[in-house]
Formats: structure tokens, C-alpha cells, sequence
């Protein structure tokens, strides 16, 4: 407690709670512990702590509040606590409690006394609970990703739950037709690029051949590049026939959504009151 000044005790004292708690372990000269794990050593501190403060707002005397925040440390009332009746424990408080009196007054030993009273003695079976047992630590870390919600639209730009439904599904709509535009693209290229390799293979297998070809062979050869020419351009057709059926099915879609989308709110003005607010703004304001 050498380490406790009164400067020590005031900068304690403006800090917040937990702030205040680790200034007050680093002035005790306390290692760093783990709260969470230790929860004796927690409970040491948070004592200290608290009857430091209970002294403080209490307007008692430096010399008196380091005797206070002497009192809750393990070398003394948790020492002596540990396996003891509450009776036992009530006898010790007060022994403590004389041994302070040269320097306490009559009212300051009944307040010091009902403070104790009202904090370590009312909580003591739990005190003893976690100051007597071994705690078993079973614990578990789990590291969660936090997806933070979009960055929402400023107010001008909302609209109605329906219209905003039926906009994302006419978006849907139209995101699934151009990816089967894209699709057809692709798969186009790619049949096209498998018959130049088809050819390409053809053409090297009659280079390696002899210089004086049959003509079955050749008659062959022929036939097999046509074929390839044939299968390519009956799965293209085939894939164009099927891509083209399933975007007229998506523009249907489209069309329907279209004829039954909700009205906005609050709903444009009438064609009729459009008309007949142009014409009264046109009309030239009279002189007074």
C-alpha cells in the first residue's frame, strides 16, 4: 500500500469504474491478471475498489482510507475469512474495526462498520464460495465473422415495400435474360472452337498419312469433317432454339409484372389535375 498516495487515490476517484479499477492495480503494484479467469483476484480488487470509493464519498481522513482499502486484501479480512462461520467472520470484522479506534471517531466506526456490513458480510456465503473452491475453467473461444448491415439510402430515396418488391423482381428478370444471352454467347464459341479442333485433328491425321490417298479414305475423311460441320451447327441451333424459348418465357414474365405493378405512394396526380394546374400557372396573375 506504500504505493497509494493521496494523489493516487484522487486520480482513482475521477476515472470511471473500469478505468478507476486498473489504476488502482497498477498503484497496488498488482500484475495484470485475466478477470474472466481469475475471479479471485477480481473480487480482491473490485473490493478495494469499492471501499475506496465508500471511504472517499464518505469525507473520511487519507490515513483513514488507506486503512480502509487495507481491509479487503488477501492478506488480511479474505486471509482470515476463508472457512469461516459468518459468525466467525463478524467476530474478525470487529476485532479490525478496534484495532482501528485511535484513529477513528465513534460515528466514523459505525459508518466504516455498516458499510462492511451492508457489502462483505451481506454477500459472504458467495465471498466464500469463490474464495474457498477451485474453479474449474471450461471455457470456449469462438471467432465470428460480423457482416455489417449495407449502408442504408438517404429518405428521399425510399419507396413503398410493393414497389420496391416488384423492383427487385423486374431487375431479377432482367439480370436472368441477359445471362441466358450470355450463356447462348458462350456456348456458341465454345462448340465452335471444339469443331476447328475436330478439323484441326482431321487435316493432321491426312498429313500423316501416305502421299497417294484411297479414295474410301478419302471419301471417309470428307464425310467425318461434314459430320463435325453438321453436329456443331444442329447443337448450336439446337441451344439457340431452347435459349430463345426460355427469354420469351422471362420477357412474358416481365410483360405480366409490368401490367400489375403496384401504384406508388403517394400516387402521381391525375392526368385531369395535371392539365388544369398547367393551365393556372399559365394564367397571368392579376394587378392590384
Amino acid at each position: 500500500m506504500a504505493a497509494l498516495s493521496a494523489e493516487g487515490v484522487r486520480r482513482v476517484c475521477q476515472l470511471q469504474r473500469e478505468e478507476g479499477r486498473q489504476c488502482l492495480r497498477a498503484l497496488l503494484r498488482w500484475e495484470e491478471f485475466d478477470e474472466v479467469r481469475d475471479q479471485r483476484r477480481s473480487i480482491e480488487l473490485g473490493s478495494v475498489y469499492t471501499s475506496l470509493l465508500g471511504a472517499v464519498q464518505r469525507s473520511f481522513q487519507s490515513n483513514i482510507v488507506f486503512r480502509v482499502t487495507k481491509f479487503p486484501q488477501r492478506e488480511t479480512l479474505f486471509h482470515f475469512f476463508a472457512g469461516l462461520p459468518v459468525s466467525q467472520a463478524i467476530g474478525v470484522l470487529r476485532d479490525k474495526l478496534e484495532a482501528c479506534e485511535p484513529t477513528l471517531s465513534s460515528c466514523q466506526a459505525c459508518v466504516l462498520w455498516e458499510y462492511f456490513h451492508n457489502t462483505l458480510l451481506r454477500h459472504y456465503q458467495l465471498y466464500q464460495f469463490v474464495l474457498c473452491r477451485e474453479r474449474e475453467a471450461k471455457q470456449t473461444s469462438v471467432h465470428l465473422e460480423i457482416c455489417v448491415p449495407p449502408q442504408p439510402l438517404p429518405l428521399m430515396a425510399g419507396v413503398n415495400a410493393e414497389v420496391w418488391q416488384y423492383q427487385q423482381q423486374l431487375a431479377a428478370l432482367s439480370a436472368a435474360e441477359a445471362q441466358k444471352r450470355t450463356n447462348m454467347l458462350l456456348l456458341r464459341e465454345t462448340l465452335h472452337l471444339e469443331r476447328e479442333h475436330v478439323l484441326q485433328r482431321t487435316y493432321d491425321d491426312l498429313k500423316s498419312q501416305a502421299e497417294i490417298l484411297d479414295r474410301q479414305v478419302l471419301e471417309a475423311l470428307v464425310k467425318e469433317a461434314i459430320g463435325t460441320q453438321m453436329q456443331v451447327l444442329r447443337d448450336i441451333l439446337q441451344t439457340e432454339i431452347q435459349t430463345t424459348f426460355e427469354i420469351l418465357e422471362l420477357r412474358l414474365q416481365k410483360k405480366a409484372l409490368l401490367l400489375s405493378q403496384p401504384v406508388p405512394y403517394p400516387p402521381p396526380p391525375l392526368p385531369v389535375e395535371r392539365a388544369w394546374k398547367s393551365s393556372k400557372a399559365q394564367q397571368p396573375k392579376k394587378k392590384k
